[in-house]
């Protein structure tokens, strides 16, 4: 969840390849994933597709336990928003989700009101809160 992914474990992060153009979608779910390398595009082995990923500066140090590296992979299964536009996150966004607009090398990235799937609600409209648009 990205919740979870700490600003430490994204620390030697040095590019973030997209395989997509990103600006057409709302969200993207974002793991940390152990990998056997710090470049280069990792297997992918889920439902639906790997949209983007992480590549590691030659300081970032591998796990002694396994020899493996912390790696930031983004994807979207087949039932996400972009392939099922009235399906269940219709509103609303996978707990792992961020708007990929928010996202940089080492940054985690955030929900927004885009990746939440769209317009405020009216308790946010009356109590003048709004989201970032990303």
């Amino acid at each position: 969840m990205s919740a979870l992914i700490e600003p430490e474990q994204l620390a030697h992060e040095t590019e973030l390849v997209w395989l997509e153009d990103i600006n057409t979608l709302d969200y993207v779910r974002q793991s940390l994933e152990r990998l056997p390398t710090r470049r280069g595009k990792p297997a992918y082995h889920r439902d639906g597709r790997m949209v983007g990923y992480a590549l590691l500066g030659p300081e970032a140090r591998s796990s002694r336990a396994s020899g493996t590296f912390l790696r930031r992979v983004f994807w979207l299964l087949p039932h996400d928003r972009d392939g099922q536009p009235d399906g269940l996150y219709a509103s609303g966004a996978p707990s792992e989700a961020i708007d990929p607009r928010t996202v940089a090398p080492g940054v985690k990235g955030y929900k927004t009101q885009r990746s939440e799937g769209g317009p405020p609600s009216d308790a946010m409209r009356e109590l003048g809160i709004t989201l970032p648009k990303g």
